[in-house]
């Protein structure tokens, strides 16, 4: 696997959630309280809307457009309970938090 430099741990909080682009993909990445670092694609699987905008309370992602939800330990559609987020492997090395992108594609909703 090639692991690539995404942000540091000064750029993410627990209980938080940003946004980074790593090689033209657009991530979200979240640290549910209580969980590890964990990285999604940064889009809505159902309208394409950046997750980022949307809110994130230490356990759910929830998109801003539709109210789609999220869990954040798993990428698990919550609501609708069908769908999922495509995850992407991390590391941390020191205060680097790295990905791994390739192989992994984003996932689109049924609606």
């Amino acid at each position: 696997m090639s692991f690539q430099k995404a942000c540091t741990l000064d750029e993410l909080w627990e209980g938080d959630m940003t946004e980074v682009d790593v090689a033209g993909r657009v991530i979200l990445l979240v640290w549910p309280e209580g969980g590890d670092i964990r990285a999604f694609q940064g889009i809505c699987p159902h309208q394409d809307i950046p997750l980022s905008e949307g809110k994130f309370d230490g356990r759910v992602i929830m998109c801003r457009a539709h109210q789609w939800t999220f869990d954040a330990r798993t990428g698990a559609g919550v609501n609708p309970s069908d769908c999922r987020l495509a995850e992407y492997p991390v590391k941390i090395e020191g205060d680097d938090i790295l990905l791994e992108i390739e192989g992994v594609t984003p996932l689109f909703a049924h609606t």
